[in-house]
């Protein structure tokens, strides 16, 4: 039975999509729930699996090709029987030993006209002839699978090369490297990221306020409850917990800062969805935990763990990365002792978590070394005024610093 493989519906904050891999090619078999194509969009990589077990008639929108919602993507033969994958083709597996003659640069051009775009792509940012790949795909075709197997092969070959070994009589000059330029098309998700990085800064009047935090308190609680924590709910303590249940405490107090503007409206939300700033290969990427205030530690824990597995996969869905209403972001996992975050619009305020450090401190007329971390507010000024942004700020502290504080709603 003949079917259309149509691309997903898209989200109205998602306008169109780009074709990135065809996992699947004209004629060859697939299953039920099979990975044929991903559909790479601004904010994530959206997967289309085959509806039947059956075969691919013709694909209509190739590597490359931007697609929009519920655009038909490929024929497709429900119940129909396929070919298998045919091996790849003698002329990319030349013997190196061979002199490049014509014949062989002949060879490599014709196996690149049969690389899709993702693959030719990852072959030129790393270097790569097409005769130095092994095409799995339909008639030698080279997928970016492929690529992405011969670059780790080359990897792997390198690592257990001996090093060459020269005469100590000799003094050989080293030979001055190359000075490489490579051009690489930013991702739609990299090109969304600018966009809305760049808008944030010319489009609000960006301020951003700092302080400090005493720490000790929340890592002795953890020292002390985090096997038993772990025993009953199955996830360890982290620090992120504890500052999304203090921001949504301190956000209840200041509205404002969990507001958005909307033209000349100002919005106040009656819910906390705090969205996690999470960092991939692909770019950064905030999904959000909704109604943060019903959630427990453990849960929103258990969560963030989550989403960064999923981001890591590039497993998240539009529907868990639309939305928020506040963000944190971490630069501490990467060392970072203090900057200034970027606004996520249409949110108007966002925190910064820093390293933990140890520093002297003066604490009752004494000096103390304690493990210190610089908090930093970036918040929109046409909303929240400076003592606004400070007062939650110092609101964030006490409810760190004292963390009974969350308990007794004080």
């Amino acid at each position: 039975m003949a079917t259309d493989i149509k691309a997903p519906q898209f989200p109205e904050s998602v306008a169109d999509g780009t074709v990135a891999t065809w996992h699947k090619q004209e004629g060859e078999a697939v299953k039920r729930d099979e990975l044929l194509v991903d559909i790479e969009t601004d904010k994530v990589v959206l997967e289309v699996v085959a509806p039947a077990d059956g075969v691919i008639s013709k694909i209509l929108a190739g590597e490359g090709d931007t697609v929009e919602s519920q655009q038909v993507l490929a024929n497709f033969e429900a119940g129909a029987s396929g070919s298998a994958p045919e091996p790849a083709t003698t002329a990319s597996a030349e013997p190196a030993s061979e002199p490049a003659a014509t014949g062989a640069e002949s060879a490599d051009d014709s196996a690149s006209d049969q690389a899709g775009p993702a693959a030719r792509k990852l072959m030129s940012e790393h270097g790569m002839a097409a005769s130095q790949v092994t095409g799995t795909g339909k008639g030698g075709r080279i997928t970016k699978q492929d690529v992405e197997q011969a670059i780790s092969n080359k990897a792997e070959q390198r690592a257990n090369q001996p090093a060459p070994q020269q005469p100590a009589t000799v003094d050989v000059p080293a030979t001055p490297g190359e000075r490489e330029e490579r051009r690489v098309p930013m991702t739609r998700l990299r090109k969304r990221i600018a966009e809305r990085l760049v808008s944030a800064q010319q489009d609000a009047a960006m301020l951003t306020t700092f302080n400090e935090v005493n720490m000790k308190p929340i890592m002795e609680m953890r020292k002390n409850y985090q096997p038993e924590f772990e025993k009953a709910h199955g996830v360890r303590l982290g620090f992120m917990g504890f500052f999304t249940r203090a921001c949504v405490e301190a956000l209840k107090r200041f509205p404002a800062v969990n507001a958005s503007i909307d033209g000349d409206d100002i919005v106040y939300h009656g819910y906390y969805d705090v969205g996690v700033a999470v960092s991939t290969d692909r770019g950064l990427v905030v999904p959000v935990i909704r109604d943060a205030d019903q959630k427990g530690l453990a849960e929103v824990e258990s969560q963030i763990i989550d989403f960064g597995q999923k981001a890591q996969k590039g497993k998240l869905s539009i529907e868990e990365m639309t939305g928020g209403t506040f963000t944190i972001s971490n630069g501490g996992v990467f060392g970072s002792l203090i900057s200034t975050p970027i606004l996520n619009p249409p949110q108007t305020a966002i925190l910064g978590m820093h390293k933990i450090q140890e520093r002297p401190m003066a604490v009752d007329g004494k000096v103390e070394i304690l493990p210190m971390m610089y908090l930093a507010l970036s918040y929109d000024h046409r909303l929240i005024d400076g003592k606004e942004a400070v007062q939650f700020l110092v609101a964030v502290k006490n409810f760190i610093e004292d963390p009974a504080r969350l308990l007794l709603d004080i």
